[in-house]
């Protein structure tokens, strides 16, 4: 299942049969509190091998790293990850805005000079995003849907855009399980929009079995 090089058309969300979707987002929920449970339990290991890390390098920084993301139907949450930048990252950020290598709302930089050894490292594995499964567990986040943005993001969202944010947000979802950031904003939105527009059990399990593939052959960061 291809999307990359594939002309996708315009899409529009049915929020009101997506709202409807009661049996589909119970069992959604309820995977979603069982498997985030379960992998906190299981990586705290892993958890605490990257904080040692984390720590060896920048000691004075703080191992998580937190930040006010919106979420469905724009509400706003505290969305958790590893620490992969320079404690004075987003001060940083406002002198790098002009390097942006992706058009649209979203900051995107390959060689962003606020990512520490350790941060190239647990990014290049997606383990920097493992902090979100508490996101999960307390039903902030799913384990698939579009990536939670940030409130400056949306300021510059069309319509078009904002379907993205009808659905709950996700660690995982349709264009970082593929062509990750091979694509522009405007392709993620529309690969975001027709996960929503398909989503189920089935199309779940797929971009969760293409993320786990991403975790053991990373793409290029």
């Amino acid at each position: 299942m291809e999307y990359k090089e594939r002309e996708i058309r315009p899409i529009t969300i049915d929020v009101d049969r997506q709202h409807k979707r009661y049996g589909y987002r119970a069992i959604k929920r309820g995977f979603d509190f069982l498997a985030s449970l379960a992998g906190l339990v299981i990586l705290f290991p892993l958890f605490l091998l990257v904080a040692i890390a984390i720590k060896i390098e920048d000691p004075k920084g703080s191992v998580f790293y937190s930040q006010i993301r919106l979420g469905k139907n724009q509400t706003p949450f505290k969305m958790y990850k590893f620490r992969s930048m320079v404690s004075n990252a987003d001060e940083l950020l406002t002198r790098l805005l002009n390097q942006n290598e992706i058009d649209g709302a979203m900051f995107k930089m390959h060689d962003d000079p606020r990512v520490t050894k350790t941060g190239r490292f647990i990014r290049k594995y997606s383990i920097d995003e493992l902090p979100q499964l508490l996101n999960v567990l307390l039903g902030q986040m799913s384990l698939v849907g579009p990536r939670p943005p940030l409130p400056r993001e949306v300021e510059e969202y069309t319509d078009y855009d904002k379907q993205r944010l009808t659905v709950k947000p996700g660690c995982t979802g349709l264009w970082q399980a593929t062509v990750r950031n091979s694509v522009g904003f405007d392709e993620m939105v529309k690969l975001d929009l027709i996960y929503i527009s398909r989503r189920s059990i089935g199309f779940d399990l797929y971009v969760i079995i293409k993320t786990l593939i991403v975790f053991i052959k990373p793409n290029a960061y």
